[in-house]
């Protein structure tokens, strides 16, 4: 079965956020396109899917980390006719900015910026030319606030709430009716927190949310529009918060912040 006109492609699809993103897609019509590192595990989501809905799911094994698989994934977008983009890969590293491997700190730029930045670039001409589509770009509501141990997450999902921001004001002065969003989850339930090694006990169970309530949050408020999606009122609350106060108090909150990790003060060696 071939993909068909109405294409969803959705990164980081193998697992969590992304998952849920291909089933819901999948049940509003979407054909789908999943990109994600683990093979096996996309084309166990191809099959389930393909037993409560009838769409078609192609399955592109792809490592955004790489700049050459991001771009023969890029250049095959830009031949198909993409309806919506989900920038959703990612992840998160545990431990200082100095201490933690470099190497995996320029992993997650690639991932993080370059990637969303690339892909955004490949299905964004067309989009404009048809007159219609979207994407919706999975950031956090880390990107409004700083923490130790969490340097590189911080500042890249801050860079992707800013750089849809400003295609949303390219879109708007160019008159397009293509809509882009920042998605800024807080503690989602999905396996991304046991990989970056955080201690969900540490973290009160009224800040967690279920993943289907996130992505049915962000479905909608790409309907009516909104920029930014921010499920629950404690996380838009915080982050309007976080952008208000100056500096010097932003730091103090920052410290004390519930997103702490086990992280070592020992003396560098």
């Amino acid at each position: 079965m071939q993909l068909a006109d109405k294409i969803a492609v959705i990164t980081g699809a193998s697992s969590g956020l992304g998952e849920v993103f291909a089933r819901k897609l999948a049940q509003r019509g979407y054909s789908l396109l999943l990109v994600a590192r683990r093979a096996e595990k996309l084309e166990a989501i191809r099959e389930s899917i393909r037993t409560t809905a009838n769409v078609a799911v192609e399955c592109y094994p792809c490592d955004l980390a790489s700049s050459e698989d991001t771009e023969r994934l890029a250049l095959q977008l830009e031949q198909r006719p993409v309806e919506l983009l989900v920038n959703n890969a990612g992840f998160g590293t545990m431990g200082r900015f100095v201490q933690t491997d470099y190497a995996r700190q320029v992993d997650m730029v690639h991932v993080h910026v370059l990637a969303t930045m690339r892909l955004t670039r490949a299905v964004l001409p067309g989009m404009m030319q048809r007159g219609h589509g979207g994407i919706i770009n999975v950031a956090s509501v880390a990107g409004f606030w700083r923490s130790a141990g969490n340097v590189s997450y911080c500042a890249t999902k801050g860079w992707m709430n800013d750089f849809t921001e400003g295609i949303r004001l390219e879109l708007e002065t160019a008159g397009s009716a293509v809509k882009v969003q920042s998605l800024c989850p807080g503690f989602t339930y999905t396996e991304f927190h046991d990989t970056a090694g955080i201690n969900r006990a540490a973290i009160p169970k009224m800040l967690w949310m279920p993943a289907d309530y996130v992505v049915e949050e962000s479905l909608k408020g790409l309907e009516s529009g909104k920029l930014f999606v921010i499920p629950n009122w404690k996380y838009r609350l915080g982050a309007a918060f976080g952008e208000l106060l100056p500096w010097r108090w932003r730091l103090k909150l920052e410290k004390a912040s519930p997103h702490k990790r086990e992280i070592p003060h020992s003396r560098l060696t």
